[in-house]
């Protein structure tokens, strides 16, 4: 995904955007400083915190927004005694189109393969569904980790924004800024006992949360290394390269995860080569326990393929 930030947040700084002419709810600004301290050190810890800021909101928007919100949390339903229930949370936290069509498919895309209709949460900006933010993702957690058997049930966590090295950026036009840090992501799931997780991360840089979350019950795909930027995250995009290879094509397929990870490896890849882009190096781990429930998951998977949907993410670079 090749990020639209003229420079990285780095310890010190603030994230700061360009504004892609055709994003529905546009980035005009440059971010502000959300970070608190007053050296390096107390500037980095308050980076881990995830740090959010809004500003500016419209009243009337933000009562309608979380009436979306409370809406969809309390559509969540319980899991069912006696099997192994996935759980489906889907997010866009950045405002560009891109990342809400990409985090809608997905959530068809997860909660069809993985039986979790009814235990399906989606943030992506809407008429319908609320907009993503930290907060707003937080909370979808904590309502799934109230329903679900934490023993044996797993989240489906798909993420999708733009990426810096040092987390997943929040941005929602120029109201909503903020930093979800790996150390922020690993400290809410460990807080709510959520054991068993299968972590999808499309942004660049997405593999600085390898090191922090990979553990013996998670399986965790990153749309890039710790040190590369991902493509396709143009606003006007249907998919980022990495949503398209893998949610778009491989695992719409009955096959196991291993080999849709080995398919759209070799999809973006393909993609990049062909385009003179440089390796973006999507990452995965899978643990040694994650075994004993994404077998039974995949036992129940749909024995017939959907077909792809939405332009390819590799138009935006036709000419």
């Amino acid at each position: 995904m090749r990020s639209s930030f003229v420079r990285v947040l780095a310890i010190a700084t603030a994230l700061l955007t360009t504004a892609p002419a055709t994003a529905q709810v546009q980035h005009t600004k440059e971010w502000p400083q959300i970070l608190g301290g007053t050296n390096q050190r107390e500037m980095a810890e308050a980076l881990e915190q995830g740090p959010q800021l809004e500003r500016g909101r419209s009243a009337k928007w933000l009562l309608a927004d979380r009436r979306k919100l409370a809406g969809a949390i309390e559509a969540l339903q319980p899991q069912r005694p006696g099997q192994i229930d996935a759980y489906v949370v889907s997010a866009a936290l950045d405002s560009d189109p891109v990342f809400g069509r990409e985090a809608r498919e997905a959530a068809k895309v997860l909660a069809r393969r993985y039986d979790a209709a009814g235990r399906t949460f989606l943030l992506a900006r809407g008429a319908d569904t609320p907009a993503g933010s930290l907060e707003a993702l937080t909370l979808g957690l904590a309502r799934v980790a109230e329903l679900m058997d934490k023993r044996q049930d797993v989240l489906v966590l798909y993420l999708t924004s733009h990426g810096a090295q040092v987390g997943i950026a929040y941005h929602d036009g120029d109201e909503g800024y903020g930093l979800l840090s790996p150390a922020r992501l690993a400290a809410i799931l460990d807080e709510l006992g959520i054991r068993n997780r299968l972590l999808i991360l499309s942004a660049c840089y997405s593999g600085i949360f390898v090191p922090v979350l990979s553990n013996d019950n998670t399986a965790l795909l990153t749309a890039a290394a710790s040190d590369r930027t991902s493509f396709g995250c143009k606003a006007e995009n249907d998919w980022t390269f990495f949503g398209d290879a893998l949610v778009n094509h491989a695992l719409r397929k009955p096959q196991p995860l291993d080999d849709a990870l080995i398919e759209a490896r070799e999809m973006i890849s393909g993609w990049e080569m062909a385009n003179q882009l440089p390796s973006s190096n999507p990452q995965a781990t899978v643990g040694e326990g994650v075994e004993a429930w994404l077998v039974p998951l995949e036992a129940r998977m749909p024995k017939v393929a959907t077909a792809p949907v939405g332009a390819p993410a590799t138009d935006a670079l036709k000419p």
